[in-house]
């Protein structure tokens, strides 16, 4: 039998399929800014200060939304609306039409894979508590090397 991300929609899955989907890179976490102009998002070093820097997972995810208002709110209807989530997210993937790559944990049963693949944030990010107040955020803007 196929694995439920090939068998089902995204908005036929349960809690628990939308949750596991999530391969834990923290490229969501990631600060962004936004050209006033274009509207284009760009993604800097510096995470939320919810992020673990050592497991790239929400410190408060059941309370993420009360403690960060503007964490971002990603659901089946939502995901088409985020045209910044990168080409790698199981989300967006699966919104498009192709499968979970060989790194995903769902694939590989590994959550290693996501970091030896370069897709994870591990090791190349500050929290946003490490910013000196007067240091602006367009310093810490990135590009992503690997972009699947």
């Amino acid at each position: 039998m196929k694995p439920f991300w090939q068998r089902k929609a995204l908005d036929e899955m349960t809690d628990e399929e939308w949750e596991s989907l999530c391969d834990g890179c923290g490229r969501c976490c990631v600060v962004k800014l936004a050209d006033e102009d274009t509207g284009e998002a760009f993604a800097t070093s510096v995470v939320c200060r919810l992020f673990d820097l050592d497991t790239c997972r929400c410190t408060r995810y059941a309370e993420r939304h009360r403690l960060v208002p503007d964490c971002v709110r990603l659901d089946a209807k939502t995901v088409h609306e985020y045209d910044w989530l990168p080409g790698s997210c199981a989300y967006r993937r699966l919104a498009e039409g192709r499968d979970l790559a060989w790194w995903h944990p769902l694939v590989s049963g590994d959550r290693q894979t996501v970091i030896d693949a370069g897709i994870s944030v591990y090791g190349n990010v500050i929290p946003e508590g490490a910013v000196h107040p007067e240091e602006p955020l367009e310093a810490h803007v990135v590009r992503w090397v690997h972009e699947p």
